[in-house]
This record gives structure tokens, sequence and C-alpha cells, in this order.
């Protein structure tokens, strides 16, 4: 079967997705051809990709437990990308079964791929929606059926802020999420930056990045990403890079390069 036949309808595999460049990077298969290739040259770049990768996937996994632990019963995921091993329901779920997960993504194969892993979860469900237009996804009638925001959420925005780049609209989006929460509530938030990448590499990887359905990425310094946690009390370590963030995983080493681009992460709580 070829990659076109067995792509879901609306799905051009010949156009780099970043959700299944994503997948590719954390050992996946839900990927097509020119996704892997899109993928090889972003690690020809950043040499750490596949390693970088998996650090902020671990991220995420302890970020939902440690939220869990505290209290949160109820998350939204906001560009969730394609599942994998250790999505925020199972996480959540383990230390309190019953938890309520949305995922909101707008990319049509995760739609799909979500939607079919769930369909008999009664607690998680998949809405499509775009980020940037974080009201719309507040507002819409399965997600507000499905979390009670007069209690608190955690709210994931995971390696999505730097698809934005605008950089007053990325605050805005944060903005406009922080404001409908109530207190007690988490944000969750992973942003790529520069690292050791000179600006060459970071312009030619925002050329593979600018081919995608997201249509290009905008590595952010300390300080802005930094900015998207003005006004919430940061959880222990505070603002670090993914490998640091309560590390508790040993990364496979094969993974390492000799450097490239890092991400930073943070989980900050509503007052």
């Amino acid at each position: 079967m070829t990659e076109v036949e067995r792509a879901p309808a609306g799905v051009d595999p010949t156009v780099p997705s970043v959700a299944r460049m994503y997948d590719y990077l954390l050992g996946g298969k839900d990927n097509f051809a020119a996704d892997r290739e899109a993928a090889a040259r972003i690690i020809q770049l950043s040499p750490n990709a596949k390693e970088v990768a998996q650090a902020d996937r671990a991220f995420l996994g302890r970020a939902v437990r440690a939220v869990a632990e505290s209290g949160i019963r109820q998350f939204l995921d906001i560009g969730t990308g394609l599942p994998t091993q250790e999505n925020v329901h199972q996480v959540a779920g383990r230390v309190s079964p019953g938890s309520r997960v949305v995922y909101v993504d707008n990319d049509p194969i995760v739609l799909v791929h979500a939607r079919a892993l769930l369909a008999e979860t009664a607690d998680t469900i998949v809405v499509e929606g775009d980020m940037r237009d974080p009201k719309a996804i507040l507002g819409h009638p399965q997600i507000t059926r499905h979390l009670d925001f007069e209690r608190p959420v955690a709210v994931l925005l995971v390696a999505v802020l730097h698809f934005v780049p605008d950089d007053d609209q990325a605050q805005s989006i944060v903005s406009s999420i922080r404001e409908a929460l109530p207190a007690g509530s988490h944000l969750i938030i992973s942003h790529v930056t520069t690292g050791e990448l000179d600006n060459e590499a970071v312009g030619e990887g925002r050329e593979v990045y600018s081919k995608t359905r997201a249509g290009n990425v905008t590595p952010r310094t300390r300080e802005q990403i930094a900015g998207f946690f003005e006004g919430l009390q940061m959880l222990e370590p505070g603002l670090v890079s993914t490998t640091d963030w309560r590390a508790e995983d040993v990364l496979d080493p094969s993974l390492a390069g000799p450097g490239g681009a890092d991400i930073l992460c943070g989980v900050g709580r509503v007052l």
C-alpha cells in the first residue's frame, strides 16, 4: 500500500507535518517519507534533535504527574500531537483514575489517530481547534461540557508556542488562557530556544519548518519564554531545560549529539 493510499482523507503525505516529524524523532511509525526527510534535515542542523524531543516528552509526563499529585483532575492539552506512549490521560489516570482530559489539535491525521485510540475512553475527548484562537477553544461546547472551568484545570502548551511567529500573538494566546483559569490551575509550557545553534543553522531550520502546515518555527530567548509565566507561581525548579525539570529518567546516550537547539520548560500555578 502506498503512502497516498494509507493517508486519511484530507491529508497530503507529501507535505511535512510537525506532528509527524515529532513522531519520527520520538521513534514512532506514524509518519511519511516527507516527514522523515524534513526531520533528517533538522537532525543535520541540530544533531541532538532526537534527544531534545525525547526529553520534551519526558517532561510532559513528569509535569502531568506532578500537578495530578497536587490534586488537579482536569487537563486541557492544546496542540497535543500524535498519540504516543505516556499520553496525558494515561499519566493522569494512574495518579487519579477518572481524571478528565481534552486533547485539542488542528492536524487532520492527529485527530484521526487520537479519536481511534480514545474511542472507548469516556473520560477523554478529542476536539478540533487551533491554539491561535484560544477563546474559541475555551468556549467550545464539547470542552465546556467535559471540563468545569469553575474548578482548577491544567493547560498544556507543550512544544507548540514556537509555531506562532509573532511574539505579541504568542503572548496573547497565553494571556487569554491564563485569564480564563481559576485559582489553583496550572500552565505547563515548553518552548524551543536556540541553544548552541548559530544564526545560519536557525535560519535553515526555519526554512525546513516553513514547508510544513505549521508554517514556521520561532526560537525564543529565556527572557521571552519566562514572560509566558508572568503572574504565575512557578513550581520548582522554575524555568529550566527539559532535561533538568525534576529529571528522573535516564535518556538513551546513543541519542546524544554534539549539541544544537534546546527546549526550556516550566509549570506555573494560577494564584
